[in-house]
Formats: C-alpha cells, structure tokens, sequence
C-alpha cells in the first residue's frame, strides 16, 4: 500500500512539472538604427553591384539556454534601398524588381531555430518579397552576450547571411547582353546586422 502511494506522489509530481508552463524567452526588439540589410549580385558578369536598407523592424524571442525556443519576425522597408546611385535605386524600387508602391515590406517569419555548432544557429523560416513567399536558411552567429549602451539599455547583436534566387521571388527582369551574358545575375547575396534592445517597443 505504502509503495503504491509513493508511486502517486511521484506521478502527479511529475505530471506538474510537465504540464507547469515554461517561462518565455526573453523579448528582444530590433533596433533600426543600428541595423541593415546588406545585399550583392553580379552585374553584367565582371562587377559585383552593392546596397542596402536600413529599415529593419522586428521581434525577436531568444534564451541562449533554449535555442529551440527562439523566434523571429522582422520586416524591411524596401523603400529604403540605397545602392549608391538614385537612377539605379529608381529602378530597383519599381515595377522592374521590388515595386515599393504595392509591396513596400518584406517580411521574415522564423520556423525553427537550431544550433548549428559552436556559436552558431541556423534560423529557418518564411521570406516574403513582393506578394511571393519562400522558406530561407539563415545561417547566423549566436547573440552576443548583453551590454549596456550609454542610455542604460540591454543590447545584443547579431550576423546572419543567407543565398537566394530573386527569381523564385517572381523578380525576372534581366537584358541579354550581345556576348551572350545578362545584365544582372539571378543569385543574390544577403547578409543582416542587427542590434537588439531588450523589451522595448
């Protein structure tokens, strides 16, 4: 009798703890002054064409503890494009690649986060460009540890770099050239910095 009370306790001993919630992973919001979205492509097959945008905005849910626990959901401000030159950055935000009047955001939404070796995760999720939606690996550093910047405020950084095909987004233009080549290589080159700030909106 005794032991069949003690093996009771114990089930609903450890019934508790199963079903005891576990506490969220720490809220981390991106902060866009600090961040950007880095890209490069080949132009004309001999140069590579670089550019950026700074409008990065997002959430992020993150326990060094619990990897598998993290989350990610971001936007970019595609209007935000810089290349370096206005004529080319006119383009990029028109019809011809991004077209920013119908679709000025692309969105990232995370599926799984791994540790993918020492200080590093793979973050595997949903990108969005224009109205087309396709799954990404992002291959990236873990955070940083926090520090405090002069306001007082939590932070930690993070790299991550990814390869797609801007194709598979339904962003086709292109000139053929007389040699035979194109004008802009199908395969873009994504690299993110980010800094995150602890809980605040």
């Amino acid at each position: 009798m005794r032991s069949l009370w003690s093996f009771g306790l114990i089930s609903l001993a450890a019934a508790a703890l199963i079903s005891a919630p576990q506490s969220m992973p720490e809220v981390w919001h991106i902060d866009p002054n600090h961040s950007a979205a880095l890209f490069s492509l080949r132009h004309l097959m001999i140069s590579t064409v670089r550019g950026q945008f700074n409008g990065v905005n997002g959430i992020v849910h993150y326990d060094p503890k619990r990897v598998a626990s993290a989350s990610v959901e971001a936007t970019i401000d595609c209007r935000t494009l810089n290349t370096g030159v206005a004529k080319r950055d006119e383009q990029m935000k028109g019809p011809d690649f991004f077209d920013t009047k119908k679709y000025p955001l692309m969105r990232f939404r995370s599926k799984k986060v791994s540790q993918a070796g020492p200080e590093k995760l793979k973050i595997t999720g949903d990108l969005t460009i224009n109205a087309t939606t396709r799954e990404v690996v992002l291959d990236a550093d873990q955070p940083s540890p926090p520090i405090k910047d002069a306001q007082g405020r939590e932070k930690i950084g993070l790299s991550a770099s990814t390869k797609i095909n801007r194709k598979d987004f339904g962003i086709v233009w292109n000139e053929v050239l007389e040699t035979g080549g194109v004008a802009v290589a199908d395969e873009v080159s994504i690299t993110l910095d980010i800094e995150m700030i602890r809980g605040e909106r």
